[in-house]
């Protein structure tokens, strides 16, 4: 496979992705970290990083935007929920035993 092919799959899979998030907003953000130990801002900064390693000025507020499909204060007030109690313990849980 080329390199050309390998990054054209790459991109539509991280598309595909992204198109899944923002379809699925009841996946909270604290779920993604518990279970994936990365989250939709992980992958806005990965971006923003990715950016400015091409030289391509996207800053992290931009990046954010792009991962969430609208402005993130948007999306967070439209779908983000106060964390529980039990999300907030099995986070914890998650880090300490990092």
């Amino acid at each position: 496979m080329s390199e050309q092919i390998r990054t054209e799959l790459e991109a539509a899979a991280f598309r595909r992705l992204l198109k899944h998030l923002q379809e699925h907003t009841e996946v909270q953000n604290i779920d993604l970290m518990i279970l994936a130990d990365f989250c939709r801002n992980c992958l806005a900064k990965w971006y923003a990083e990715a950016a400015k390693e091409q030289g391509v000025a996207v800053d992290y507020e931009q990046a954010r935007e792009i991962i969430y499909g609208m402005p993130y204060k948007n999306w967070k007030g439209q779908f983000q929920a106060d964390a529980t109690p039990e999300q907030l313990a099995a986070y914890n849980r998650k880090l300490e035993s990092k």
